[in-house]
């Protein structure tokens, strides 16, 4: 059912679009029925749980952390993370730029924007982002790549609410890229929408979505 699941929701994806399965919870047999029907981008929200399924699954996998991430934590898995998603503050990537020069890589990043009306999420308001990007402290890092943005929108059944929150963040997508990175092909990511959103967001602009439980199934 999983390799299933898989391929009918890629072939229903614009070729733009990348699909982020998400894998937490899940056990290794249900990430190998999904990547032996093509897929190779899983997405964990805790870092031991990805390091474990790291070393128990094949190494052309590409695994992104989608979760809140403590500085505390980065170390482990600075050696093989594809992309870190949700970098809400300029110590994390000052964090995220050390541990990657220590294993001589360079690790690519997503701002993660608070878009929601909801205050038990987590990410940056524009004037923080932008903060950031003209910090020296920035500016000298050289093991970080910051490749585009991230958010969630309100659990709601409010549509035009959650279009709105999309927009949001695909206009700070814009705003930032003309300002900060214009000639910069590689910031060229706007990570929204999961199971429940997923068709609004790619509408709205994503060019990454979130699914697990519409793959998977619940928890």
């Amino acid at each position: 059912m999983i390799a299933e699941k898989i391929l009918k929701l890629k072939s229903e994806l614009p070729a733009n679009v990348t699909l982020v399965a998400v894998s937490k919870t899940k056990p290794v047999e249900d990430i190998l029925q999904a990547y032996q029907a093509g897929q190779r981008v899983f997405g964990e929200n805790k870092v031991q749980e990805m390091c474990d399924k790291y070393e128990a699954l094949p190494k052309d996998i590409q695994w992104h952390l989608i979760g809140h991430l403590q500085t505390n934590k980065v170390k482990y898995m600075a050696p093989f993370v594809s992309l870190i998603h949700a970098v809400d503050s300029l110590k994390l990537l000052q964090e995220i730029n050390k541990e990657a020069k220590k294993n001589n890589r360079v690790i690519d990043c997503l701002l993660q924007f608070h878009i929601a009306q909801e205050d038990t999420k987590f990410g940056l308001d524009f004037d923080e982002a932008t903060e950031i990007l003209k910090s020296e402290s920035y500016f000298e890092m050289e093991n970080v790549r910051i490749a585009g943005v991230m958010g969630m929108a309100s659990f709601t059944d409010n549509t035009e609410q959650v279009e709105d929150e999309f927009r949001t963040l695909y206009n700070y997508f814009h705003i930032i890229k003309s300002h900060h990175f214009k000639f910069n092909p590689e910031f060229r990511e706007i990570s929204m929408g999961m199971s429940g959103d997923y068709q609004i967001a790619i509408a709205e602009g994503s060019t990454m979505i979130r699914v697990g439980s519409s793959i998977f199934g619940g928890r």
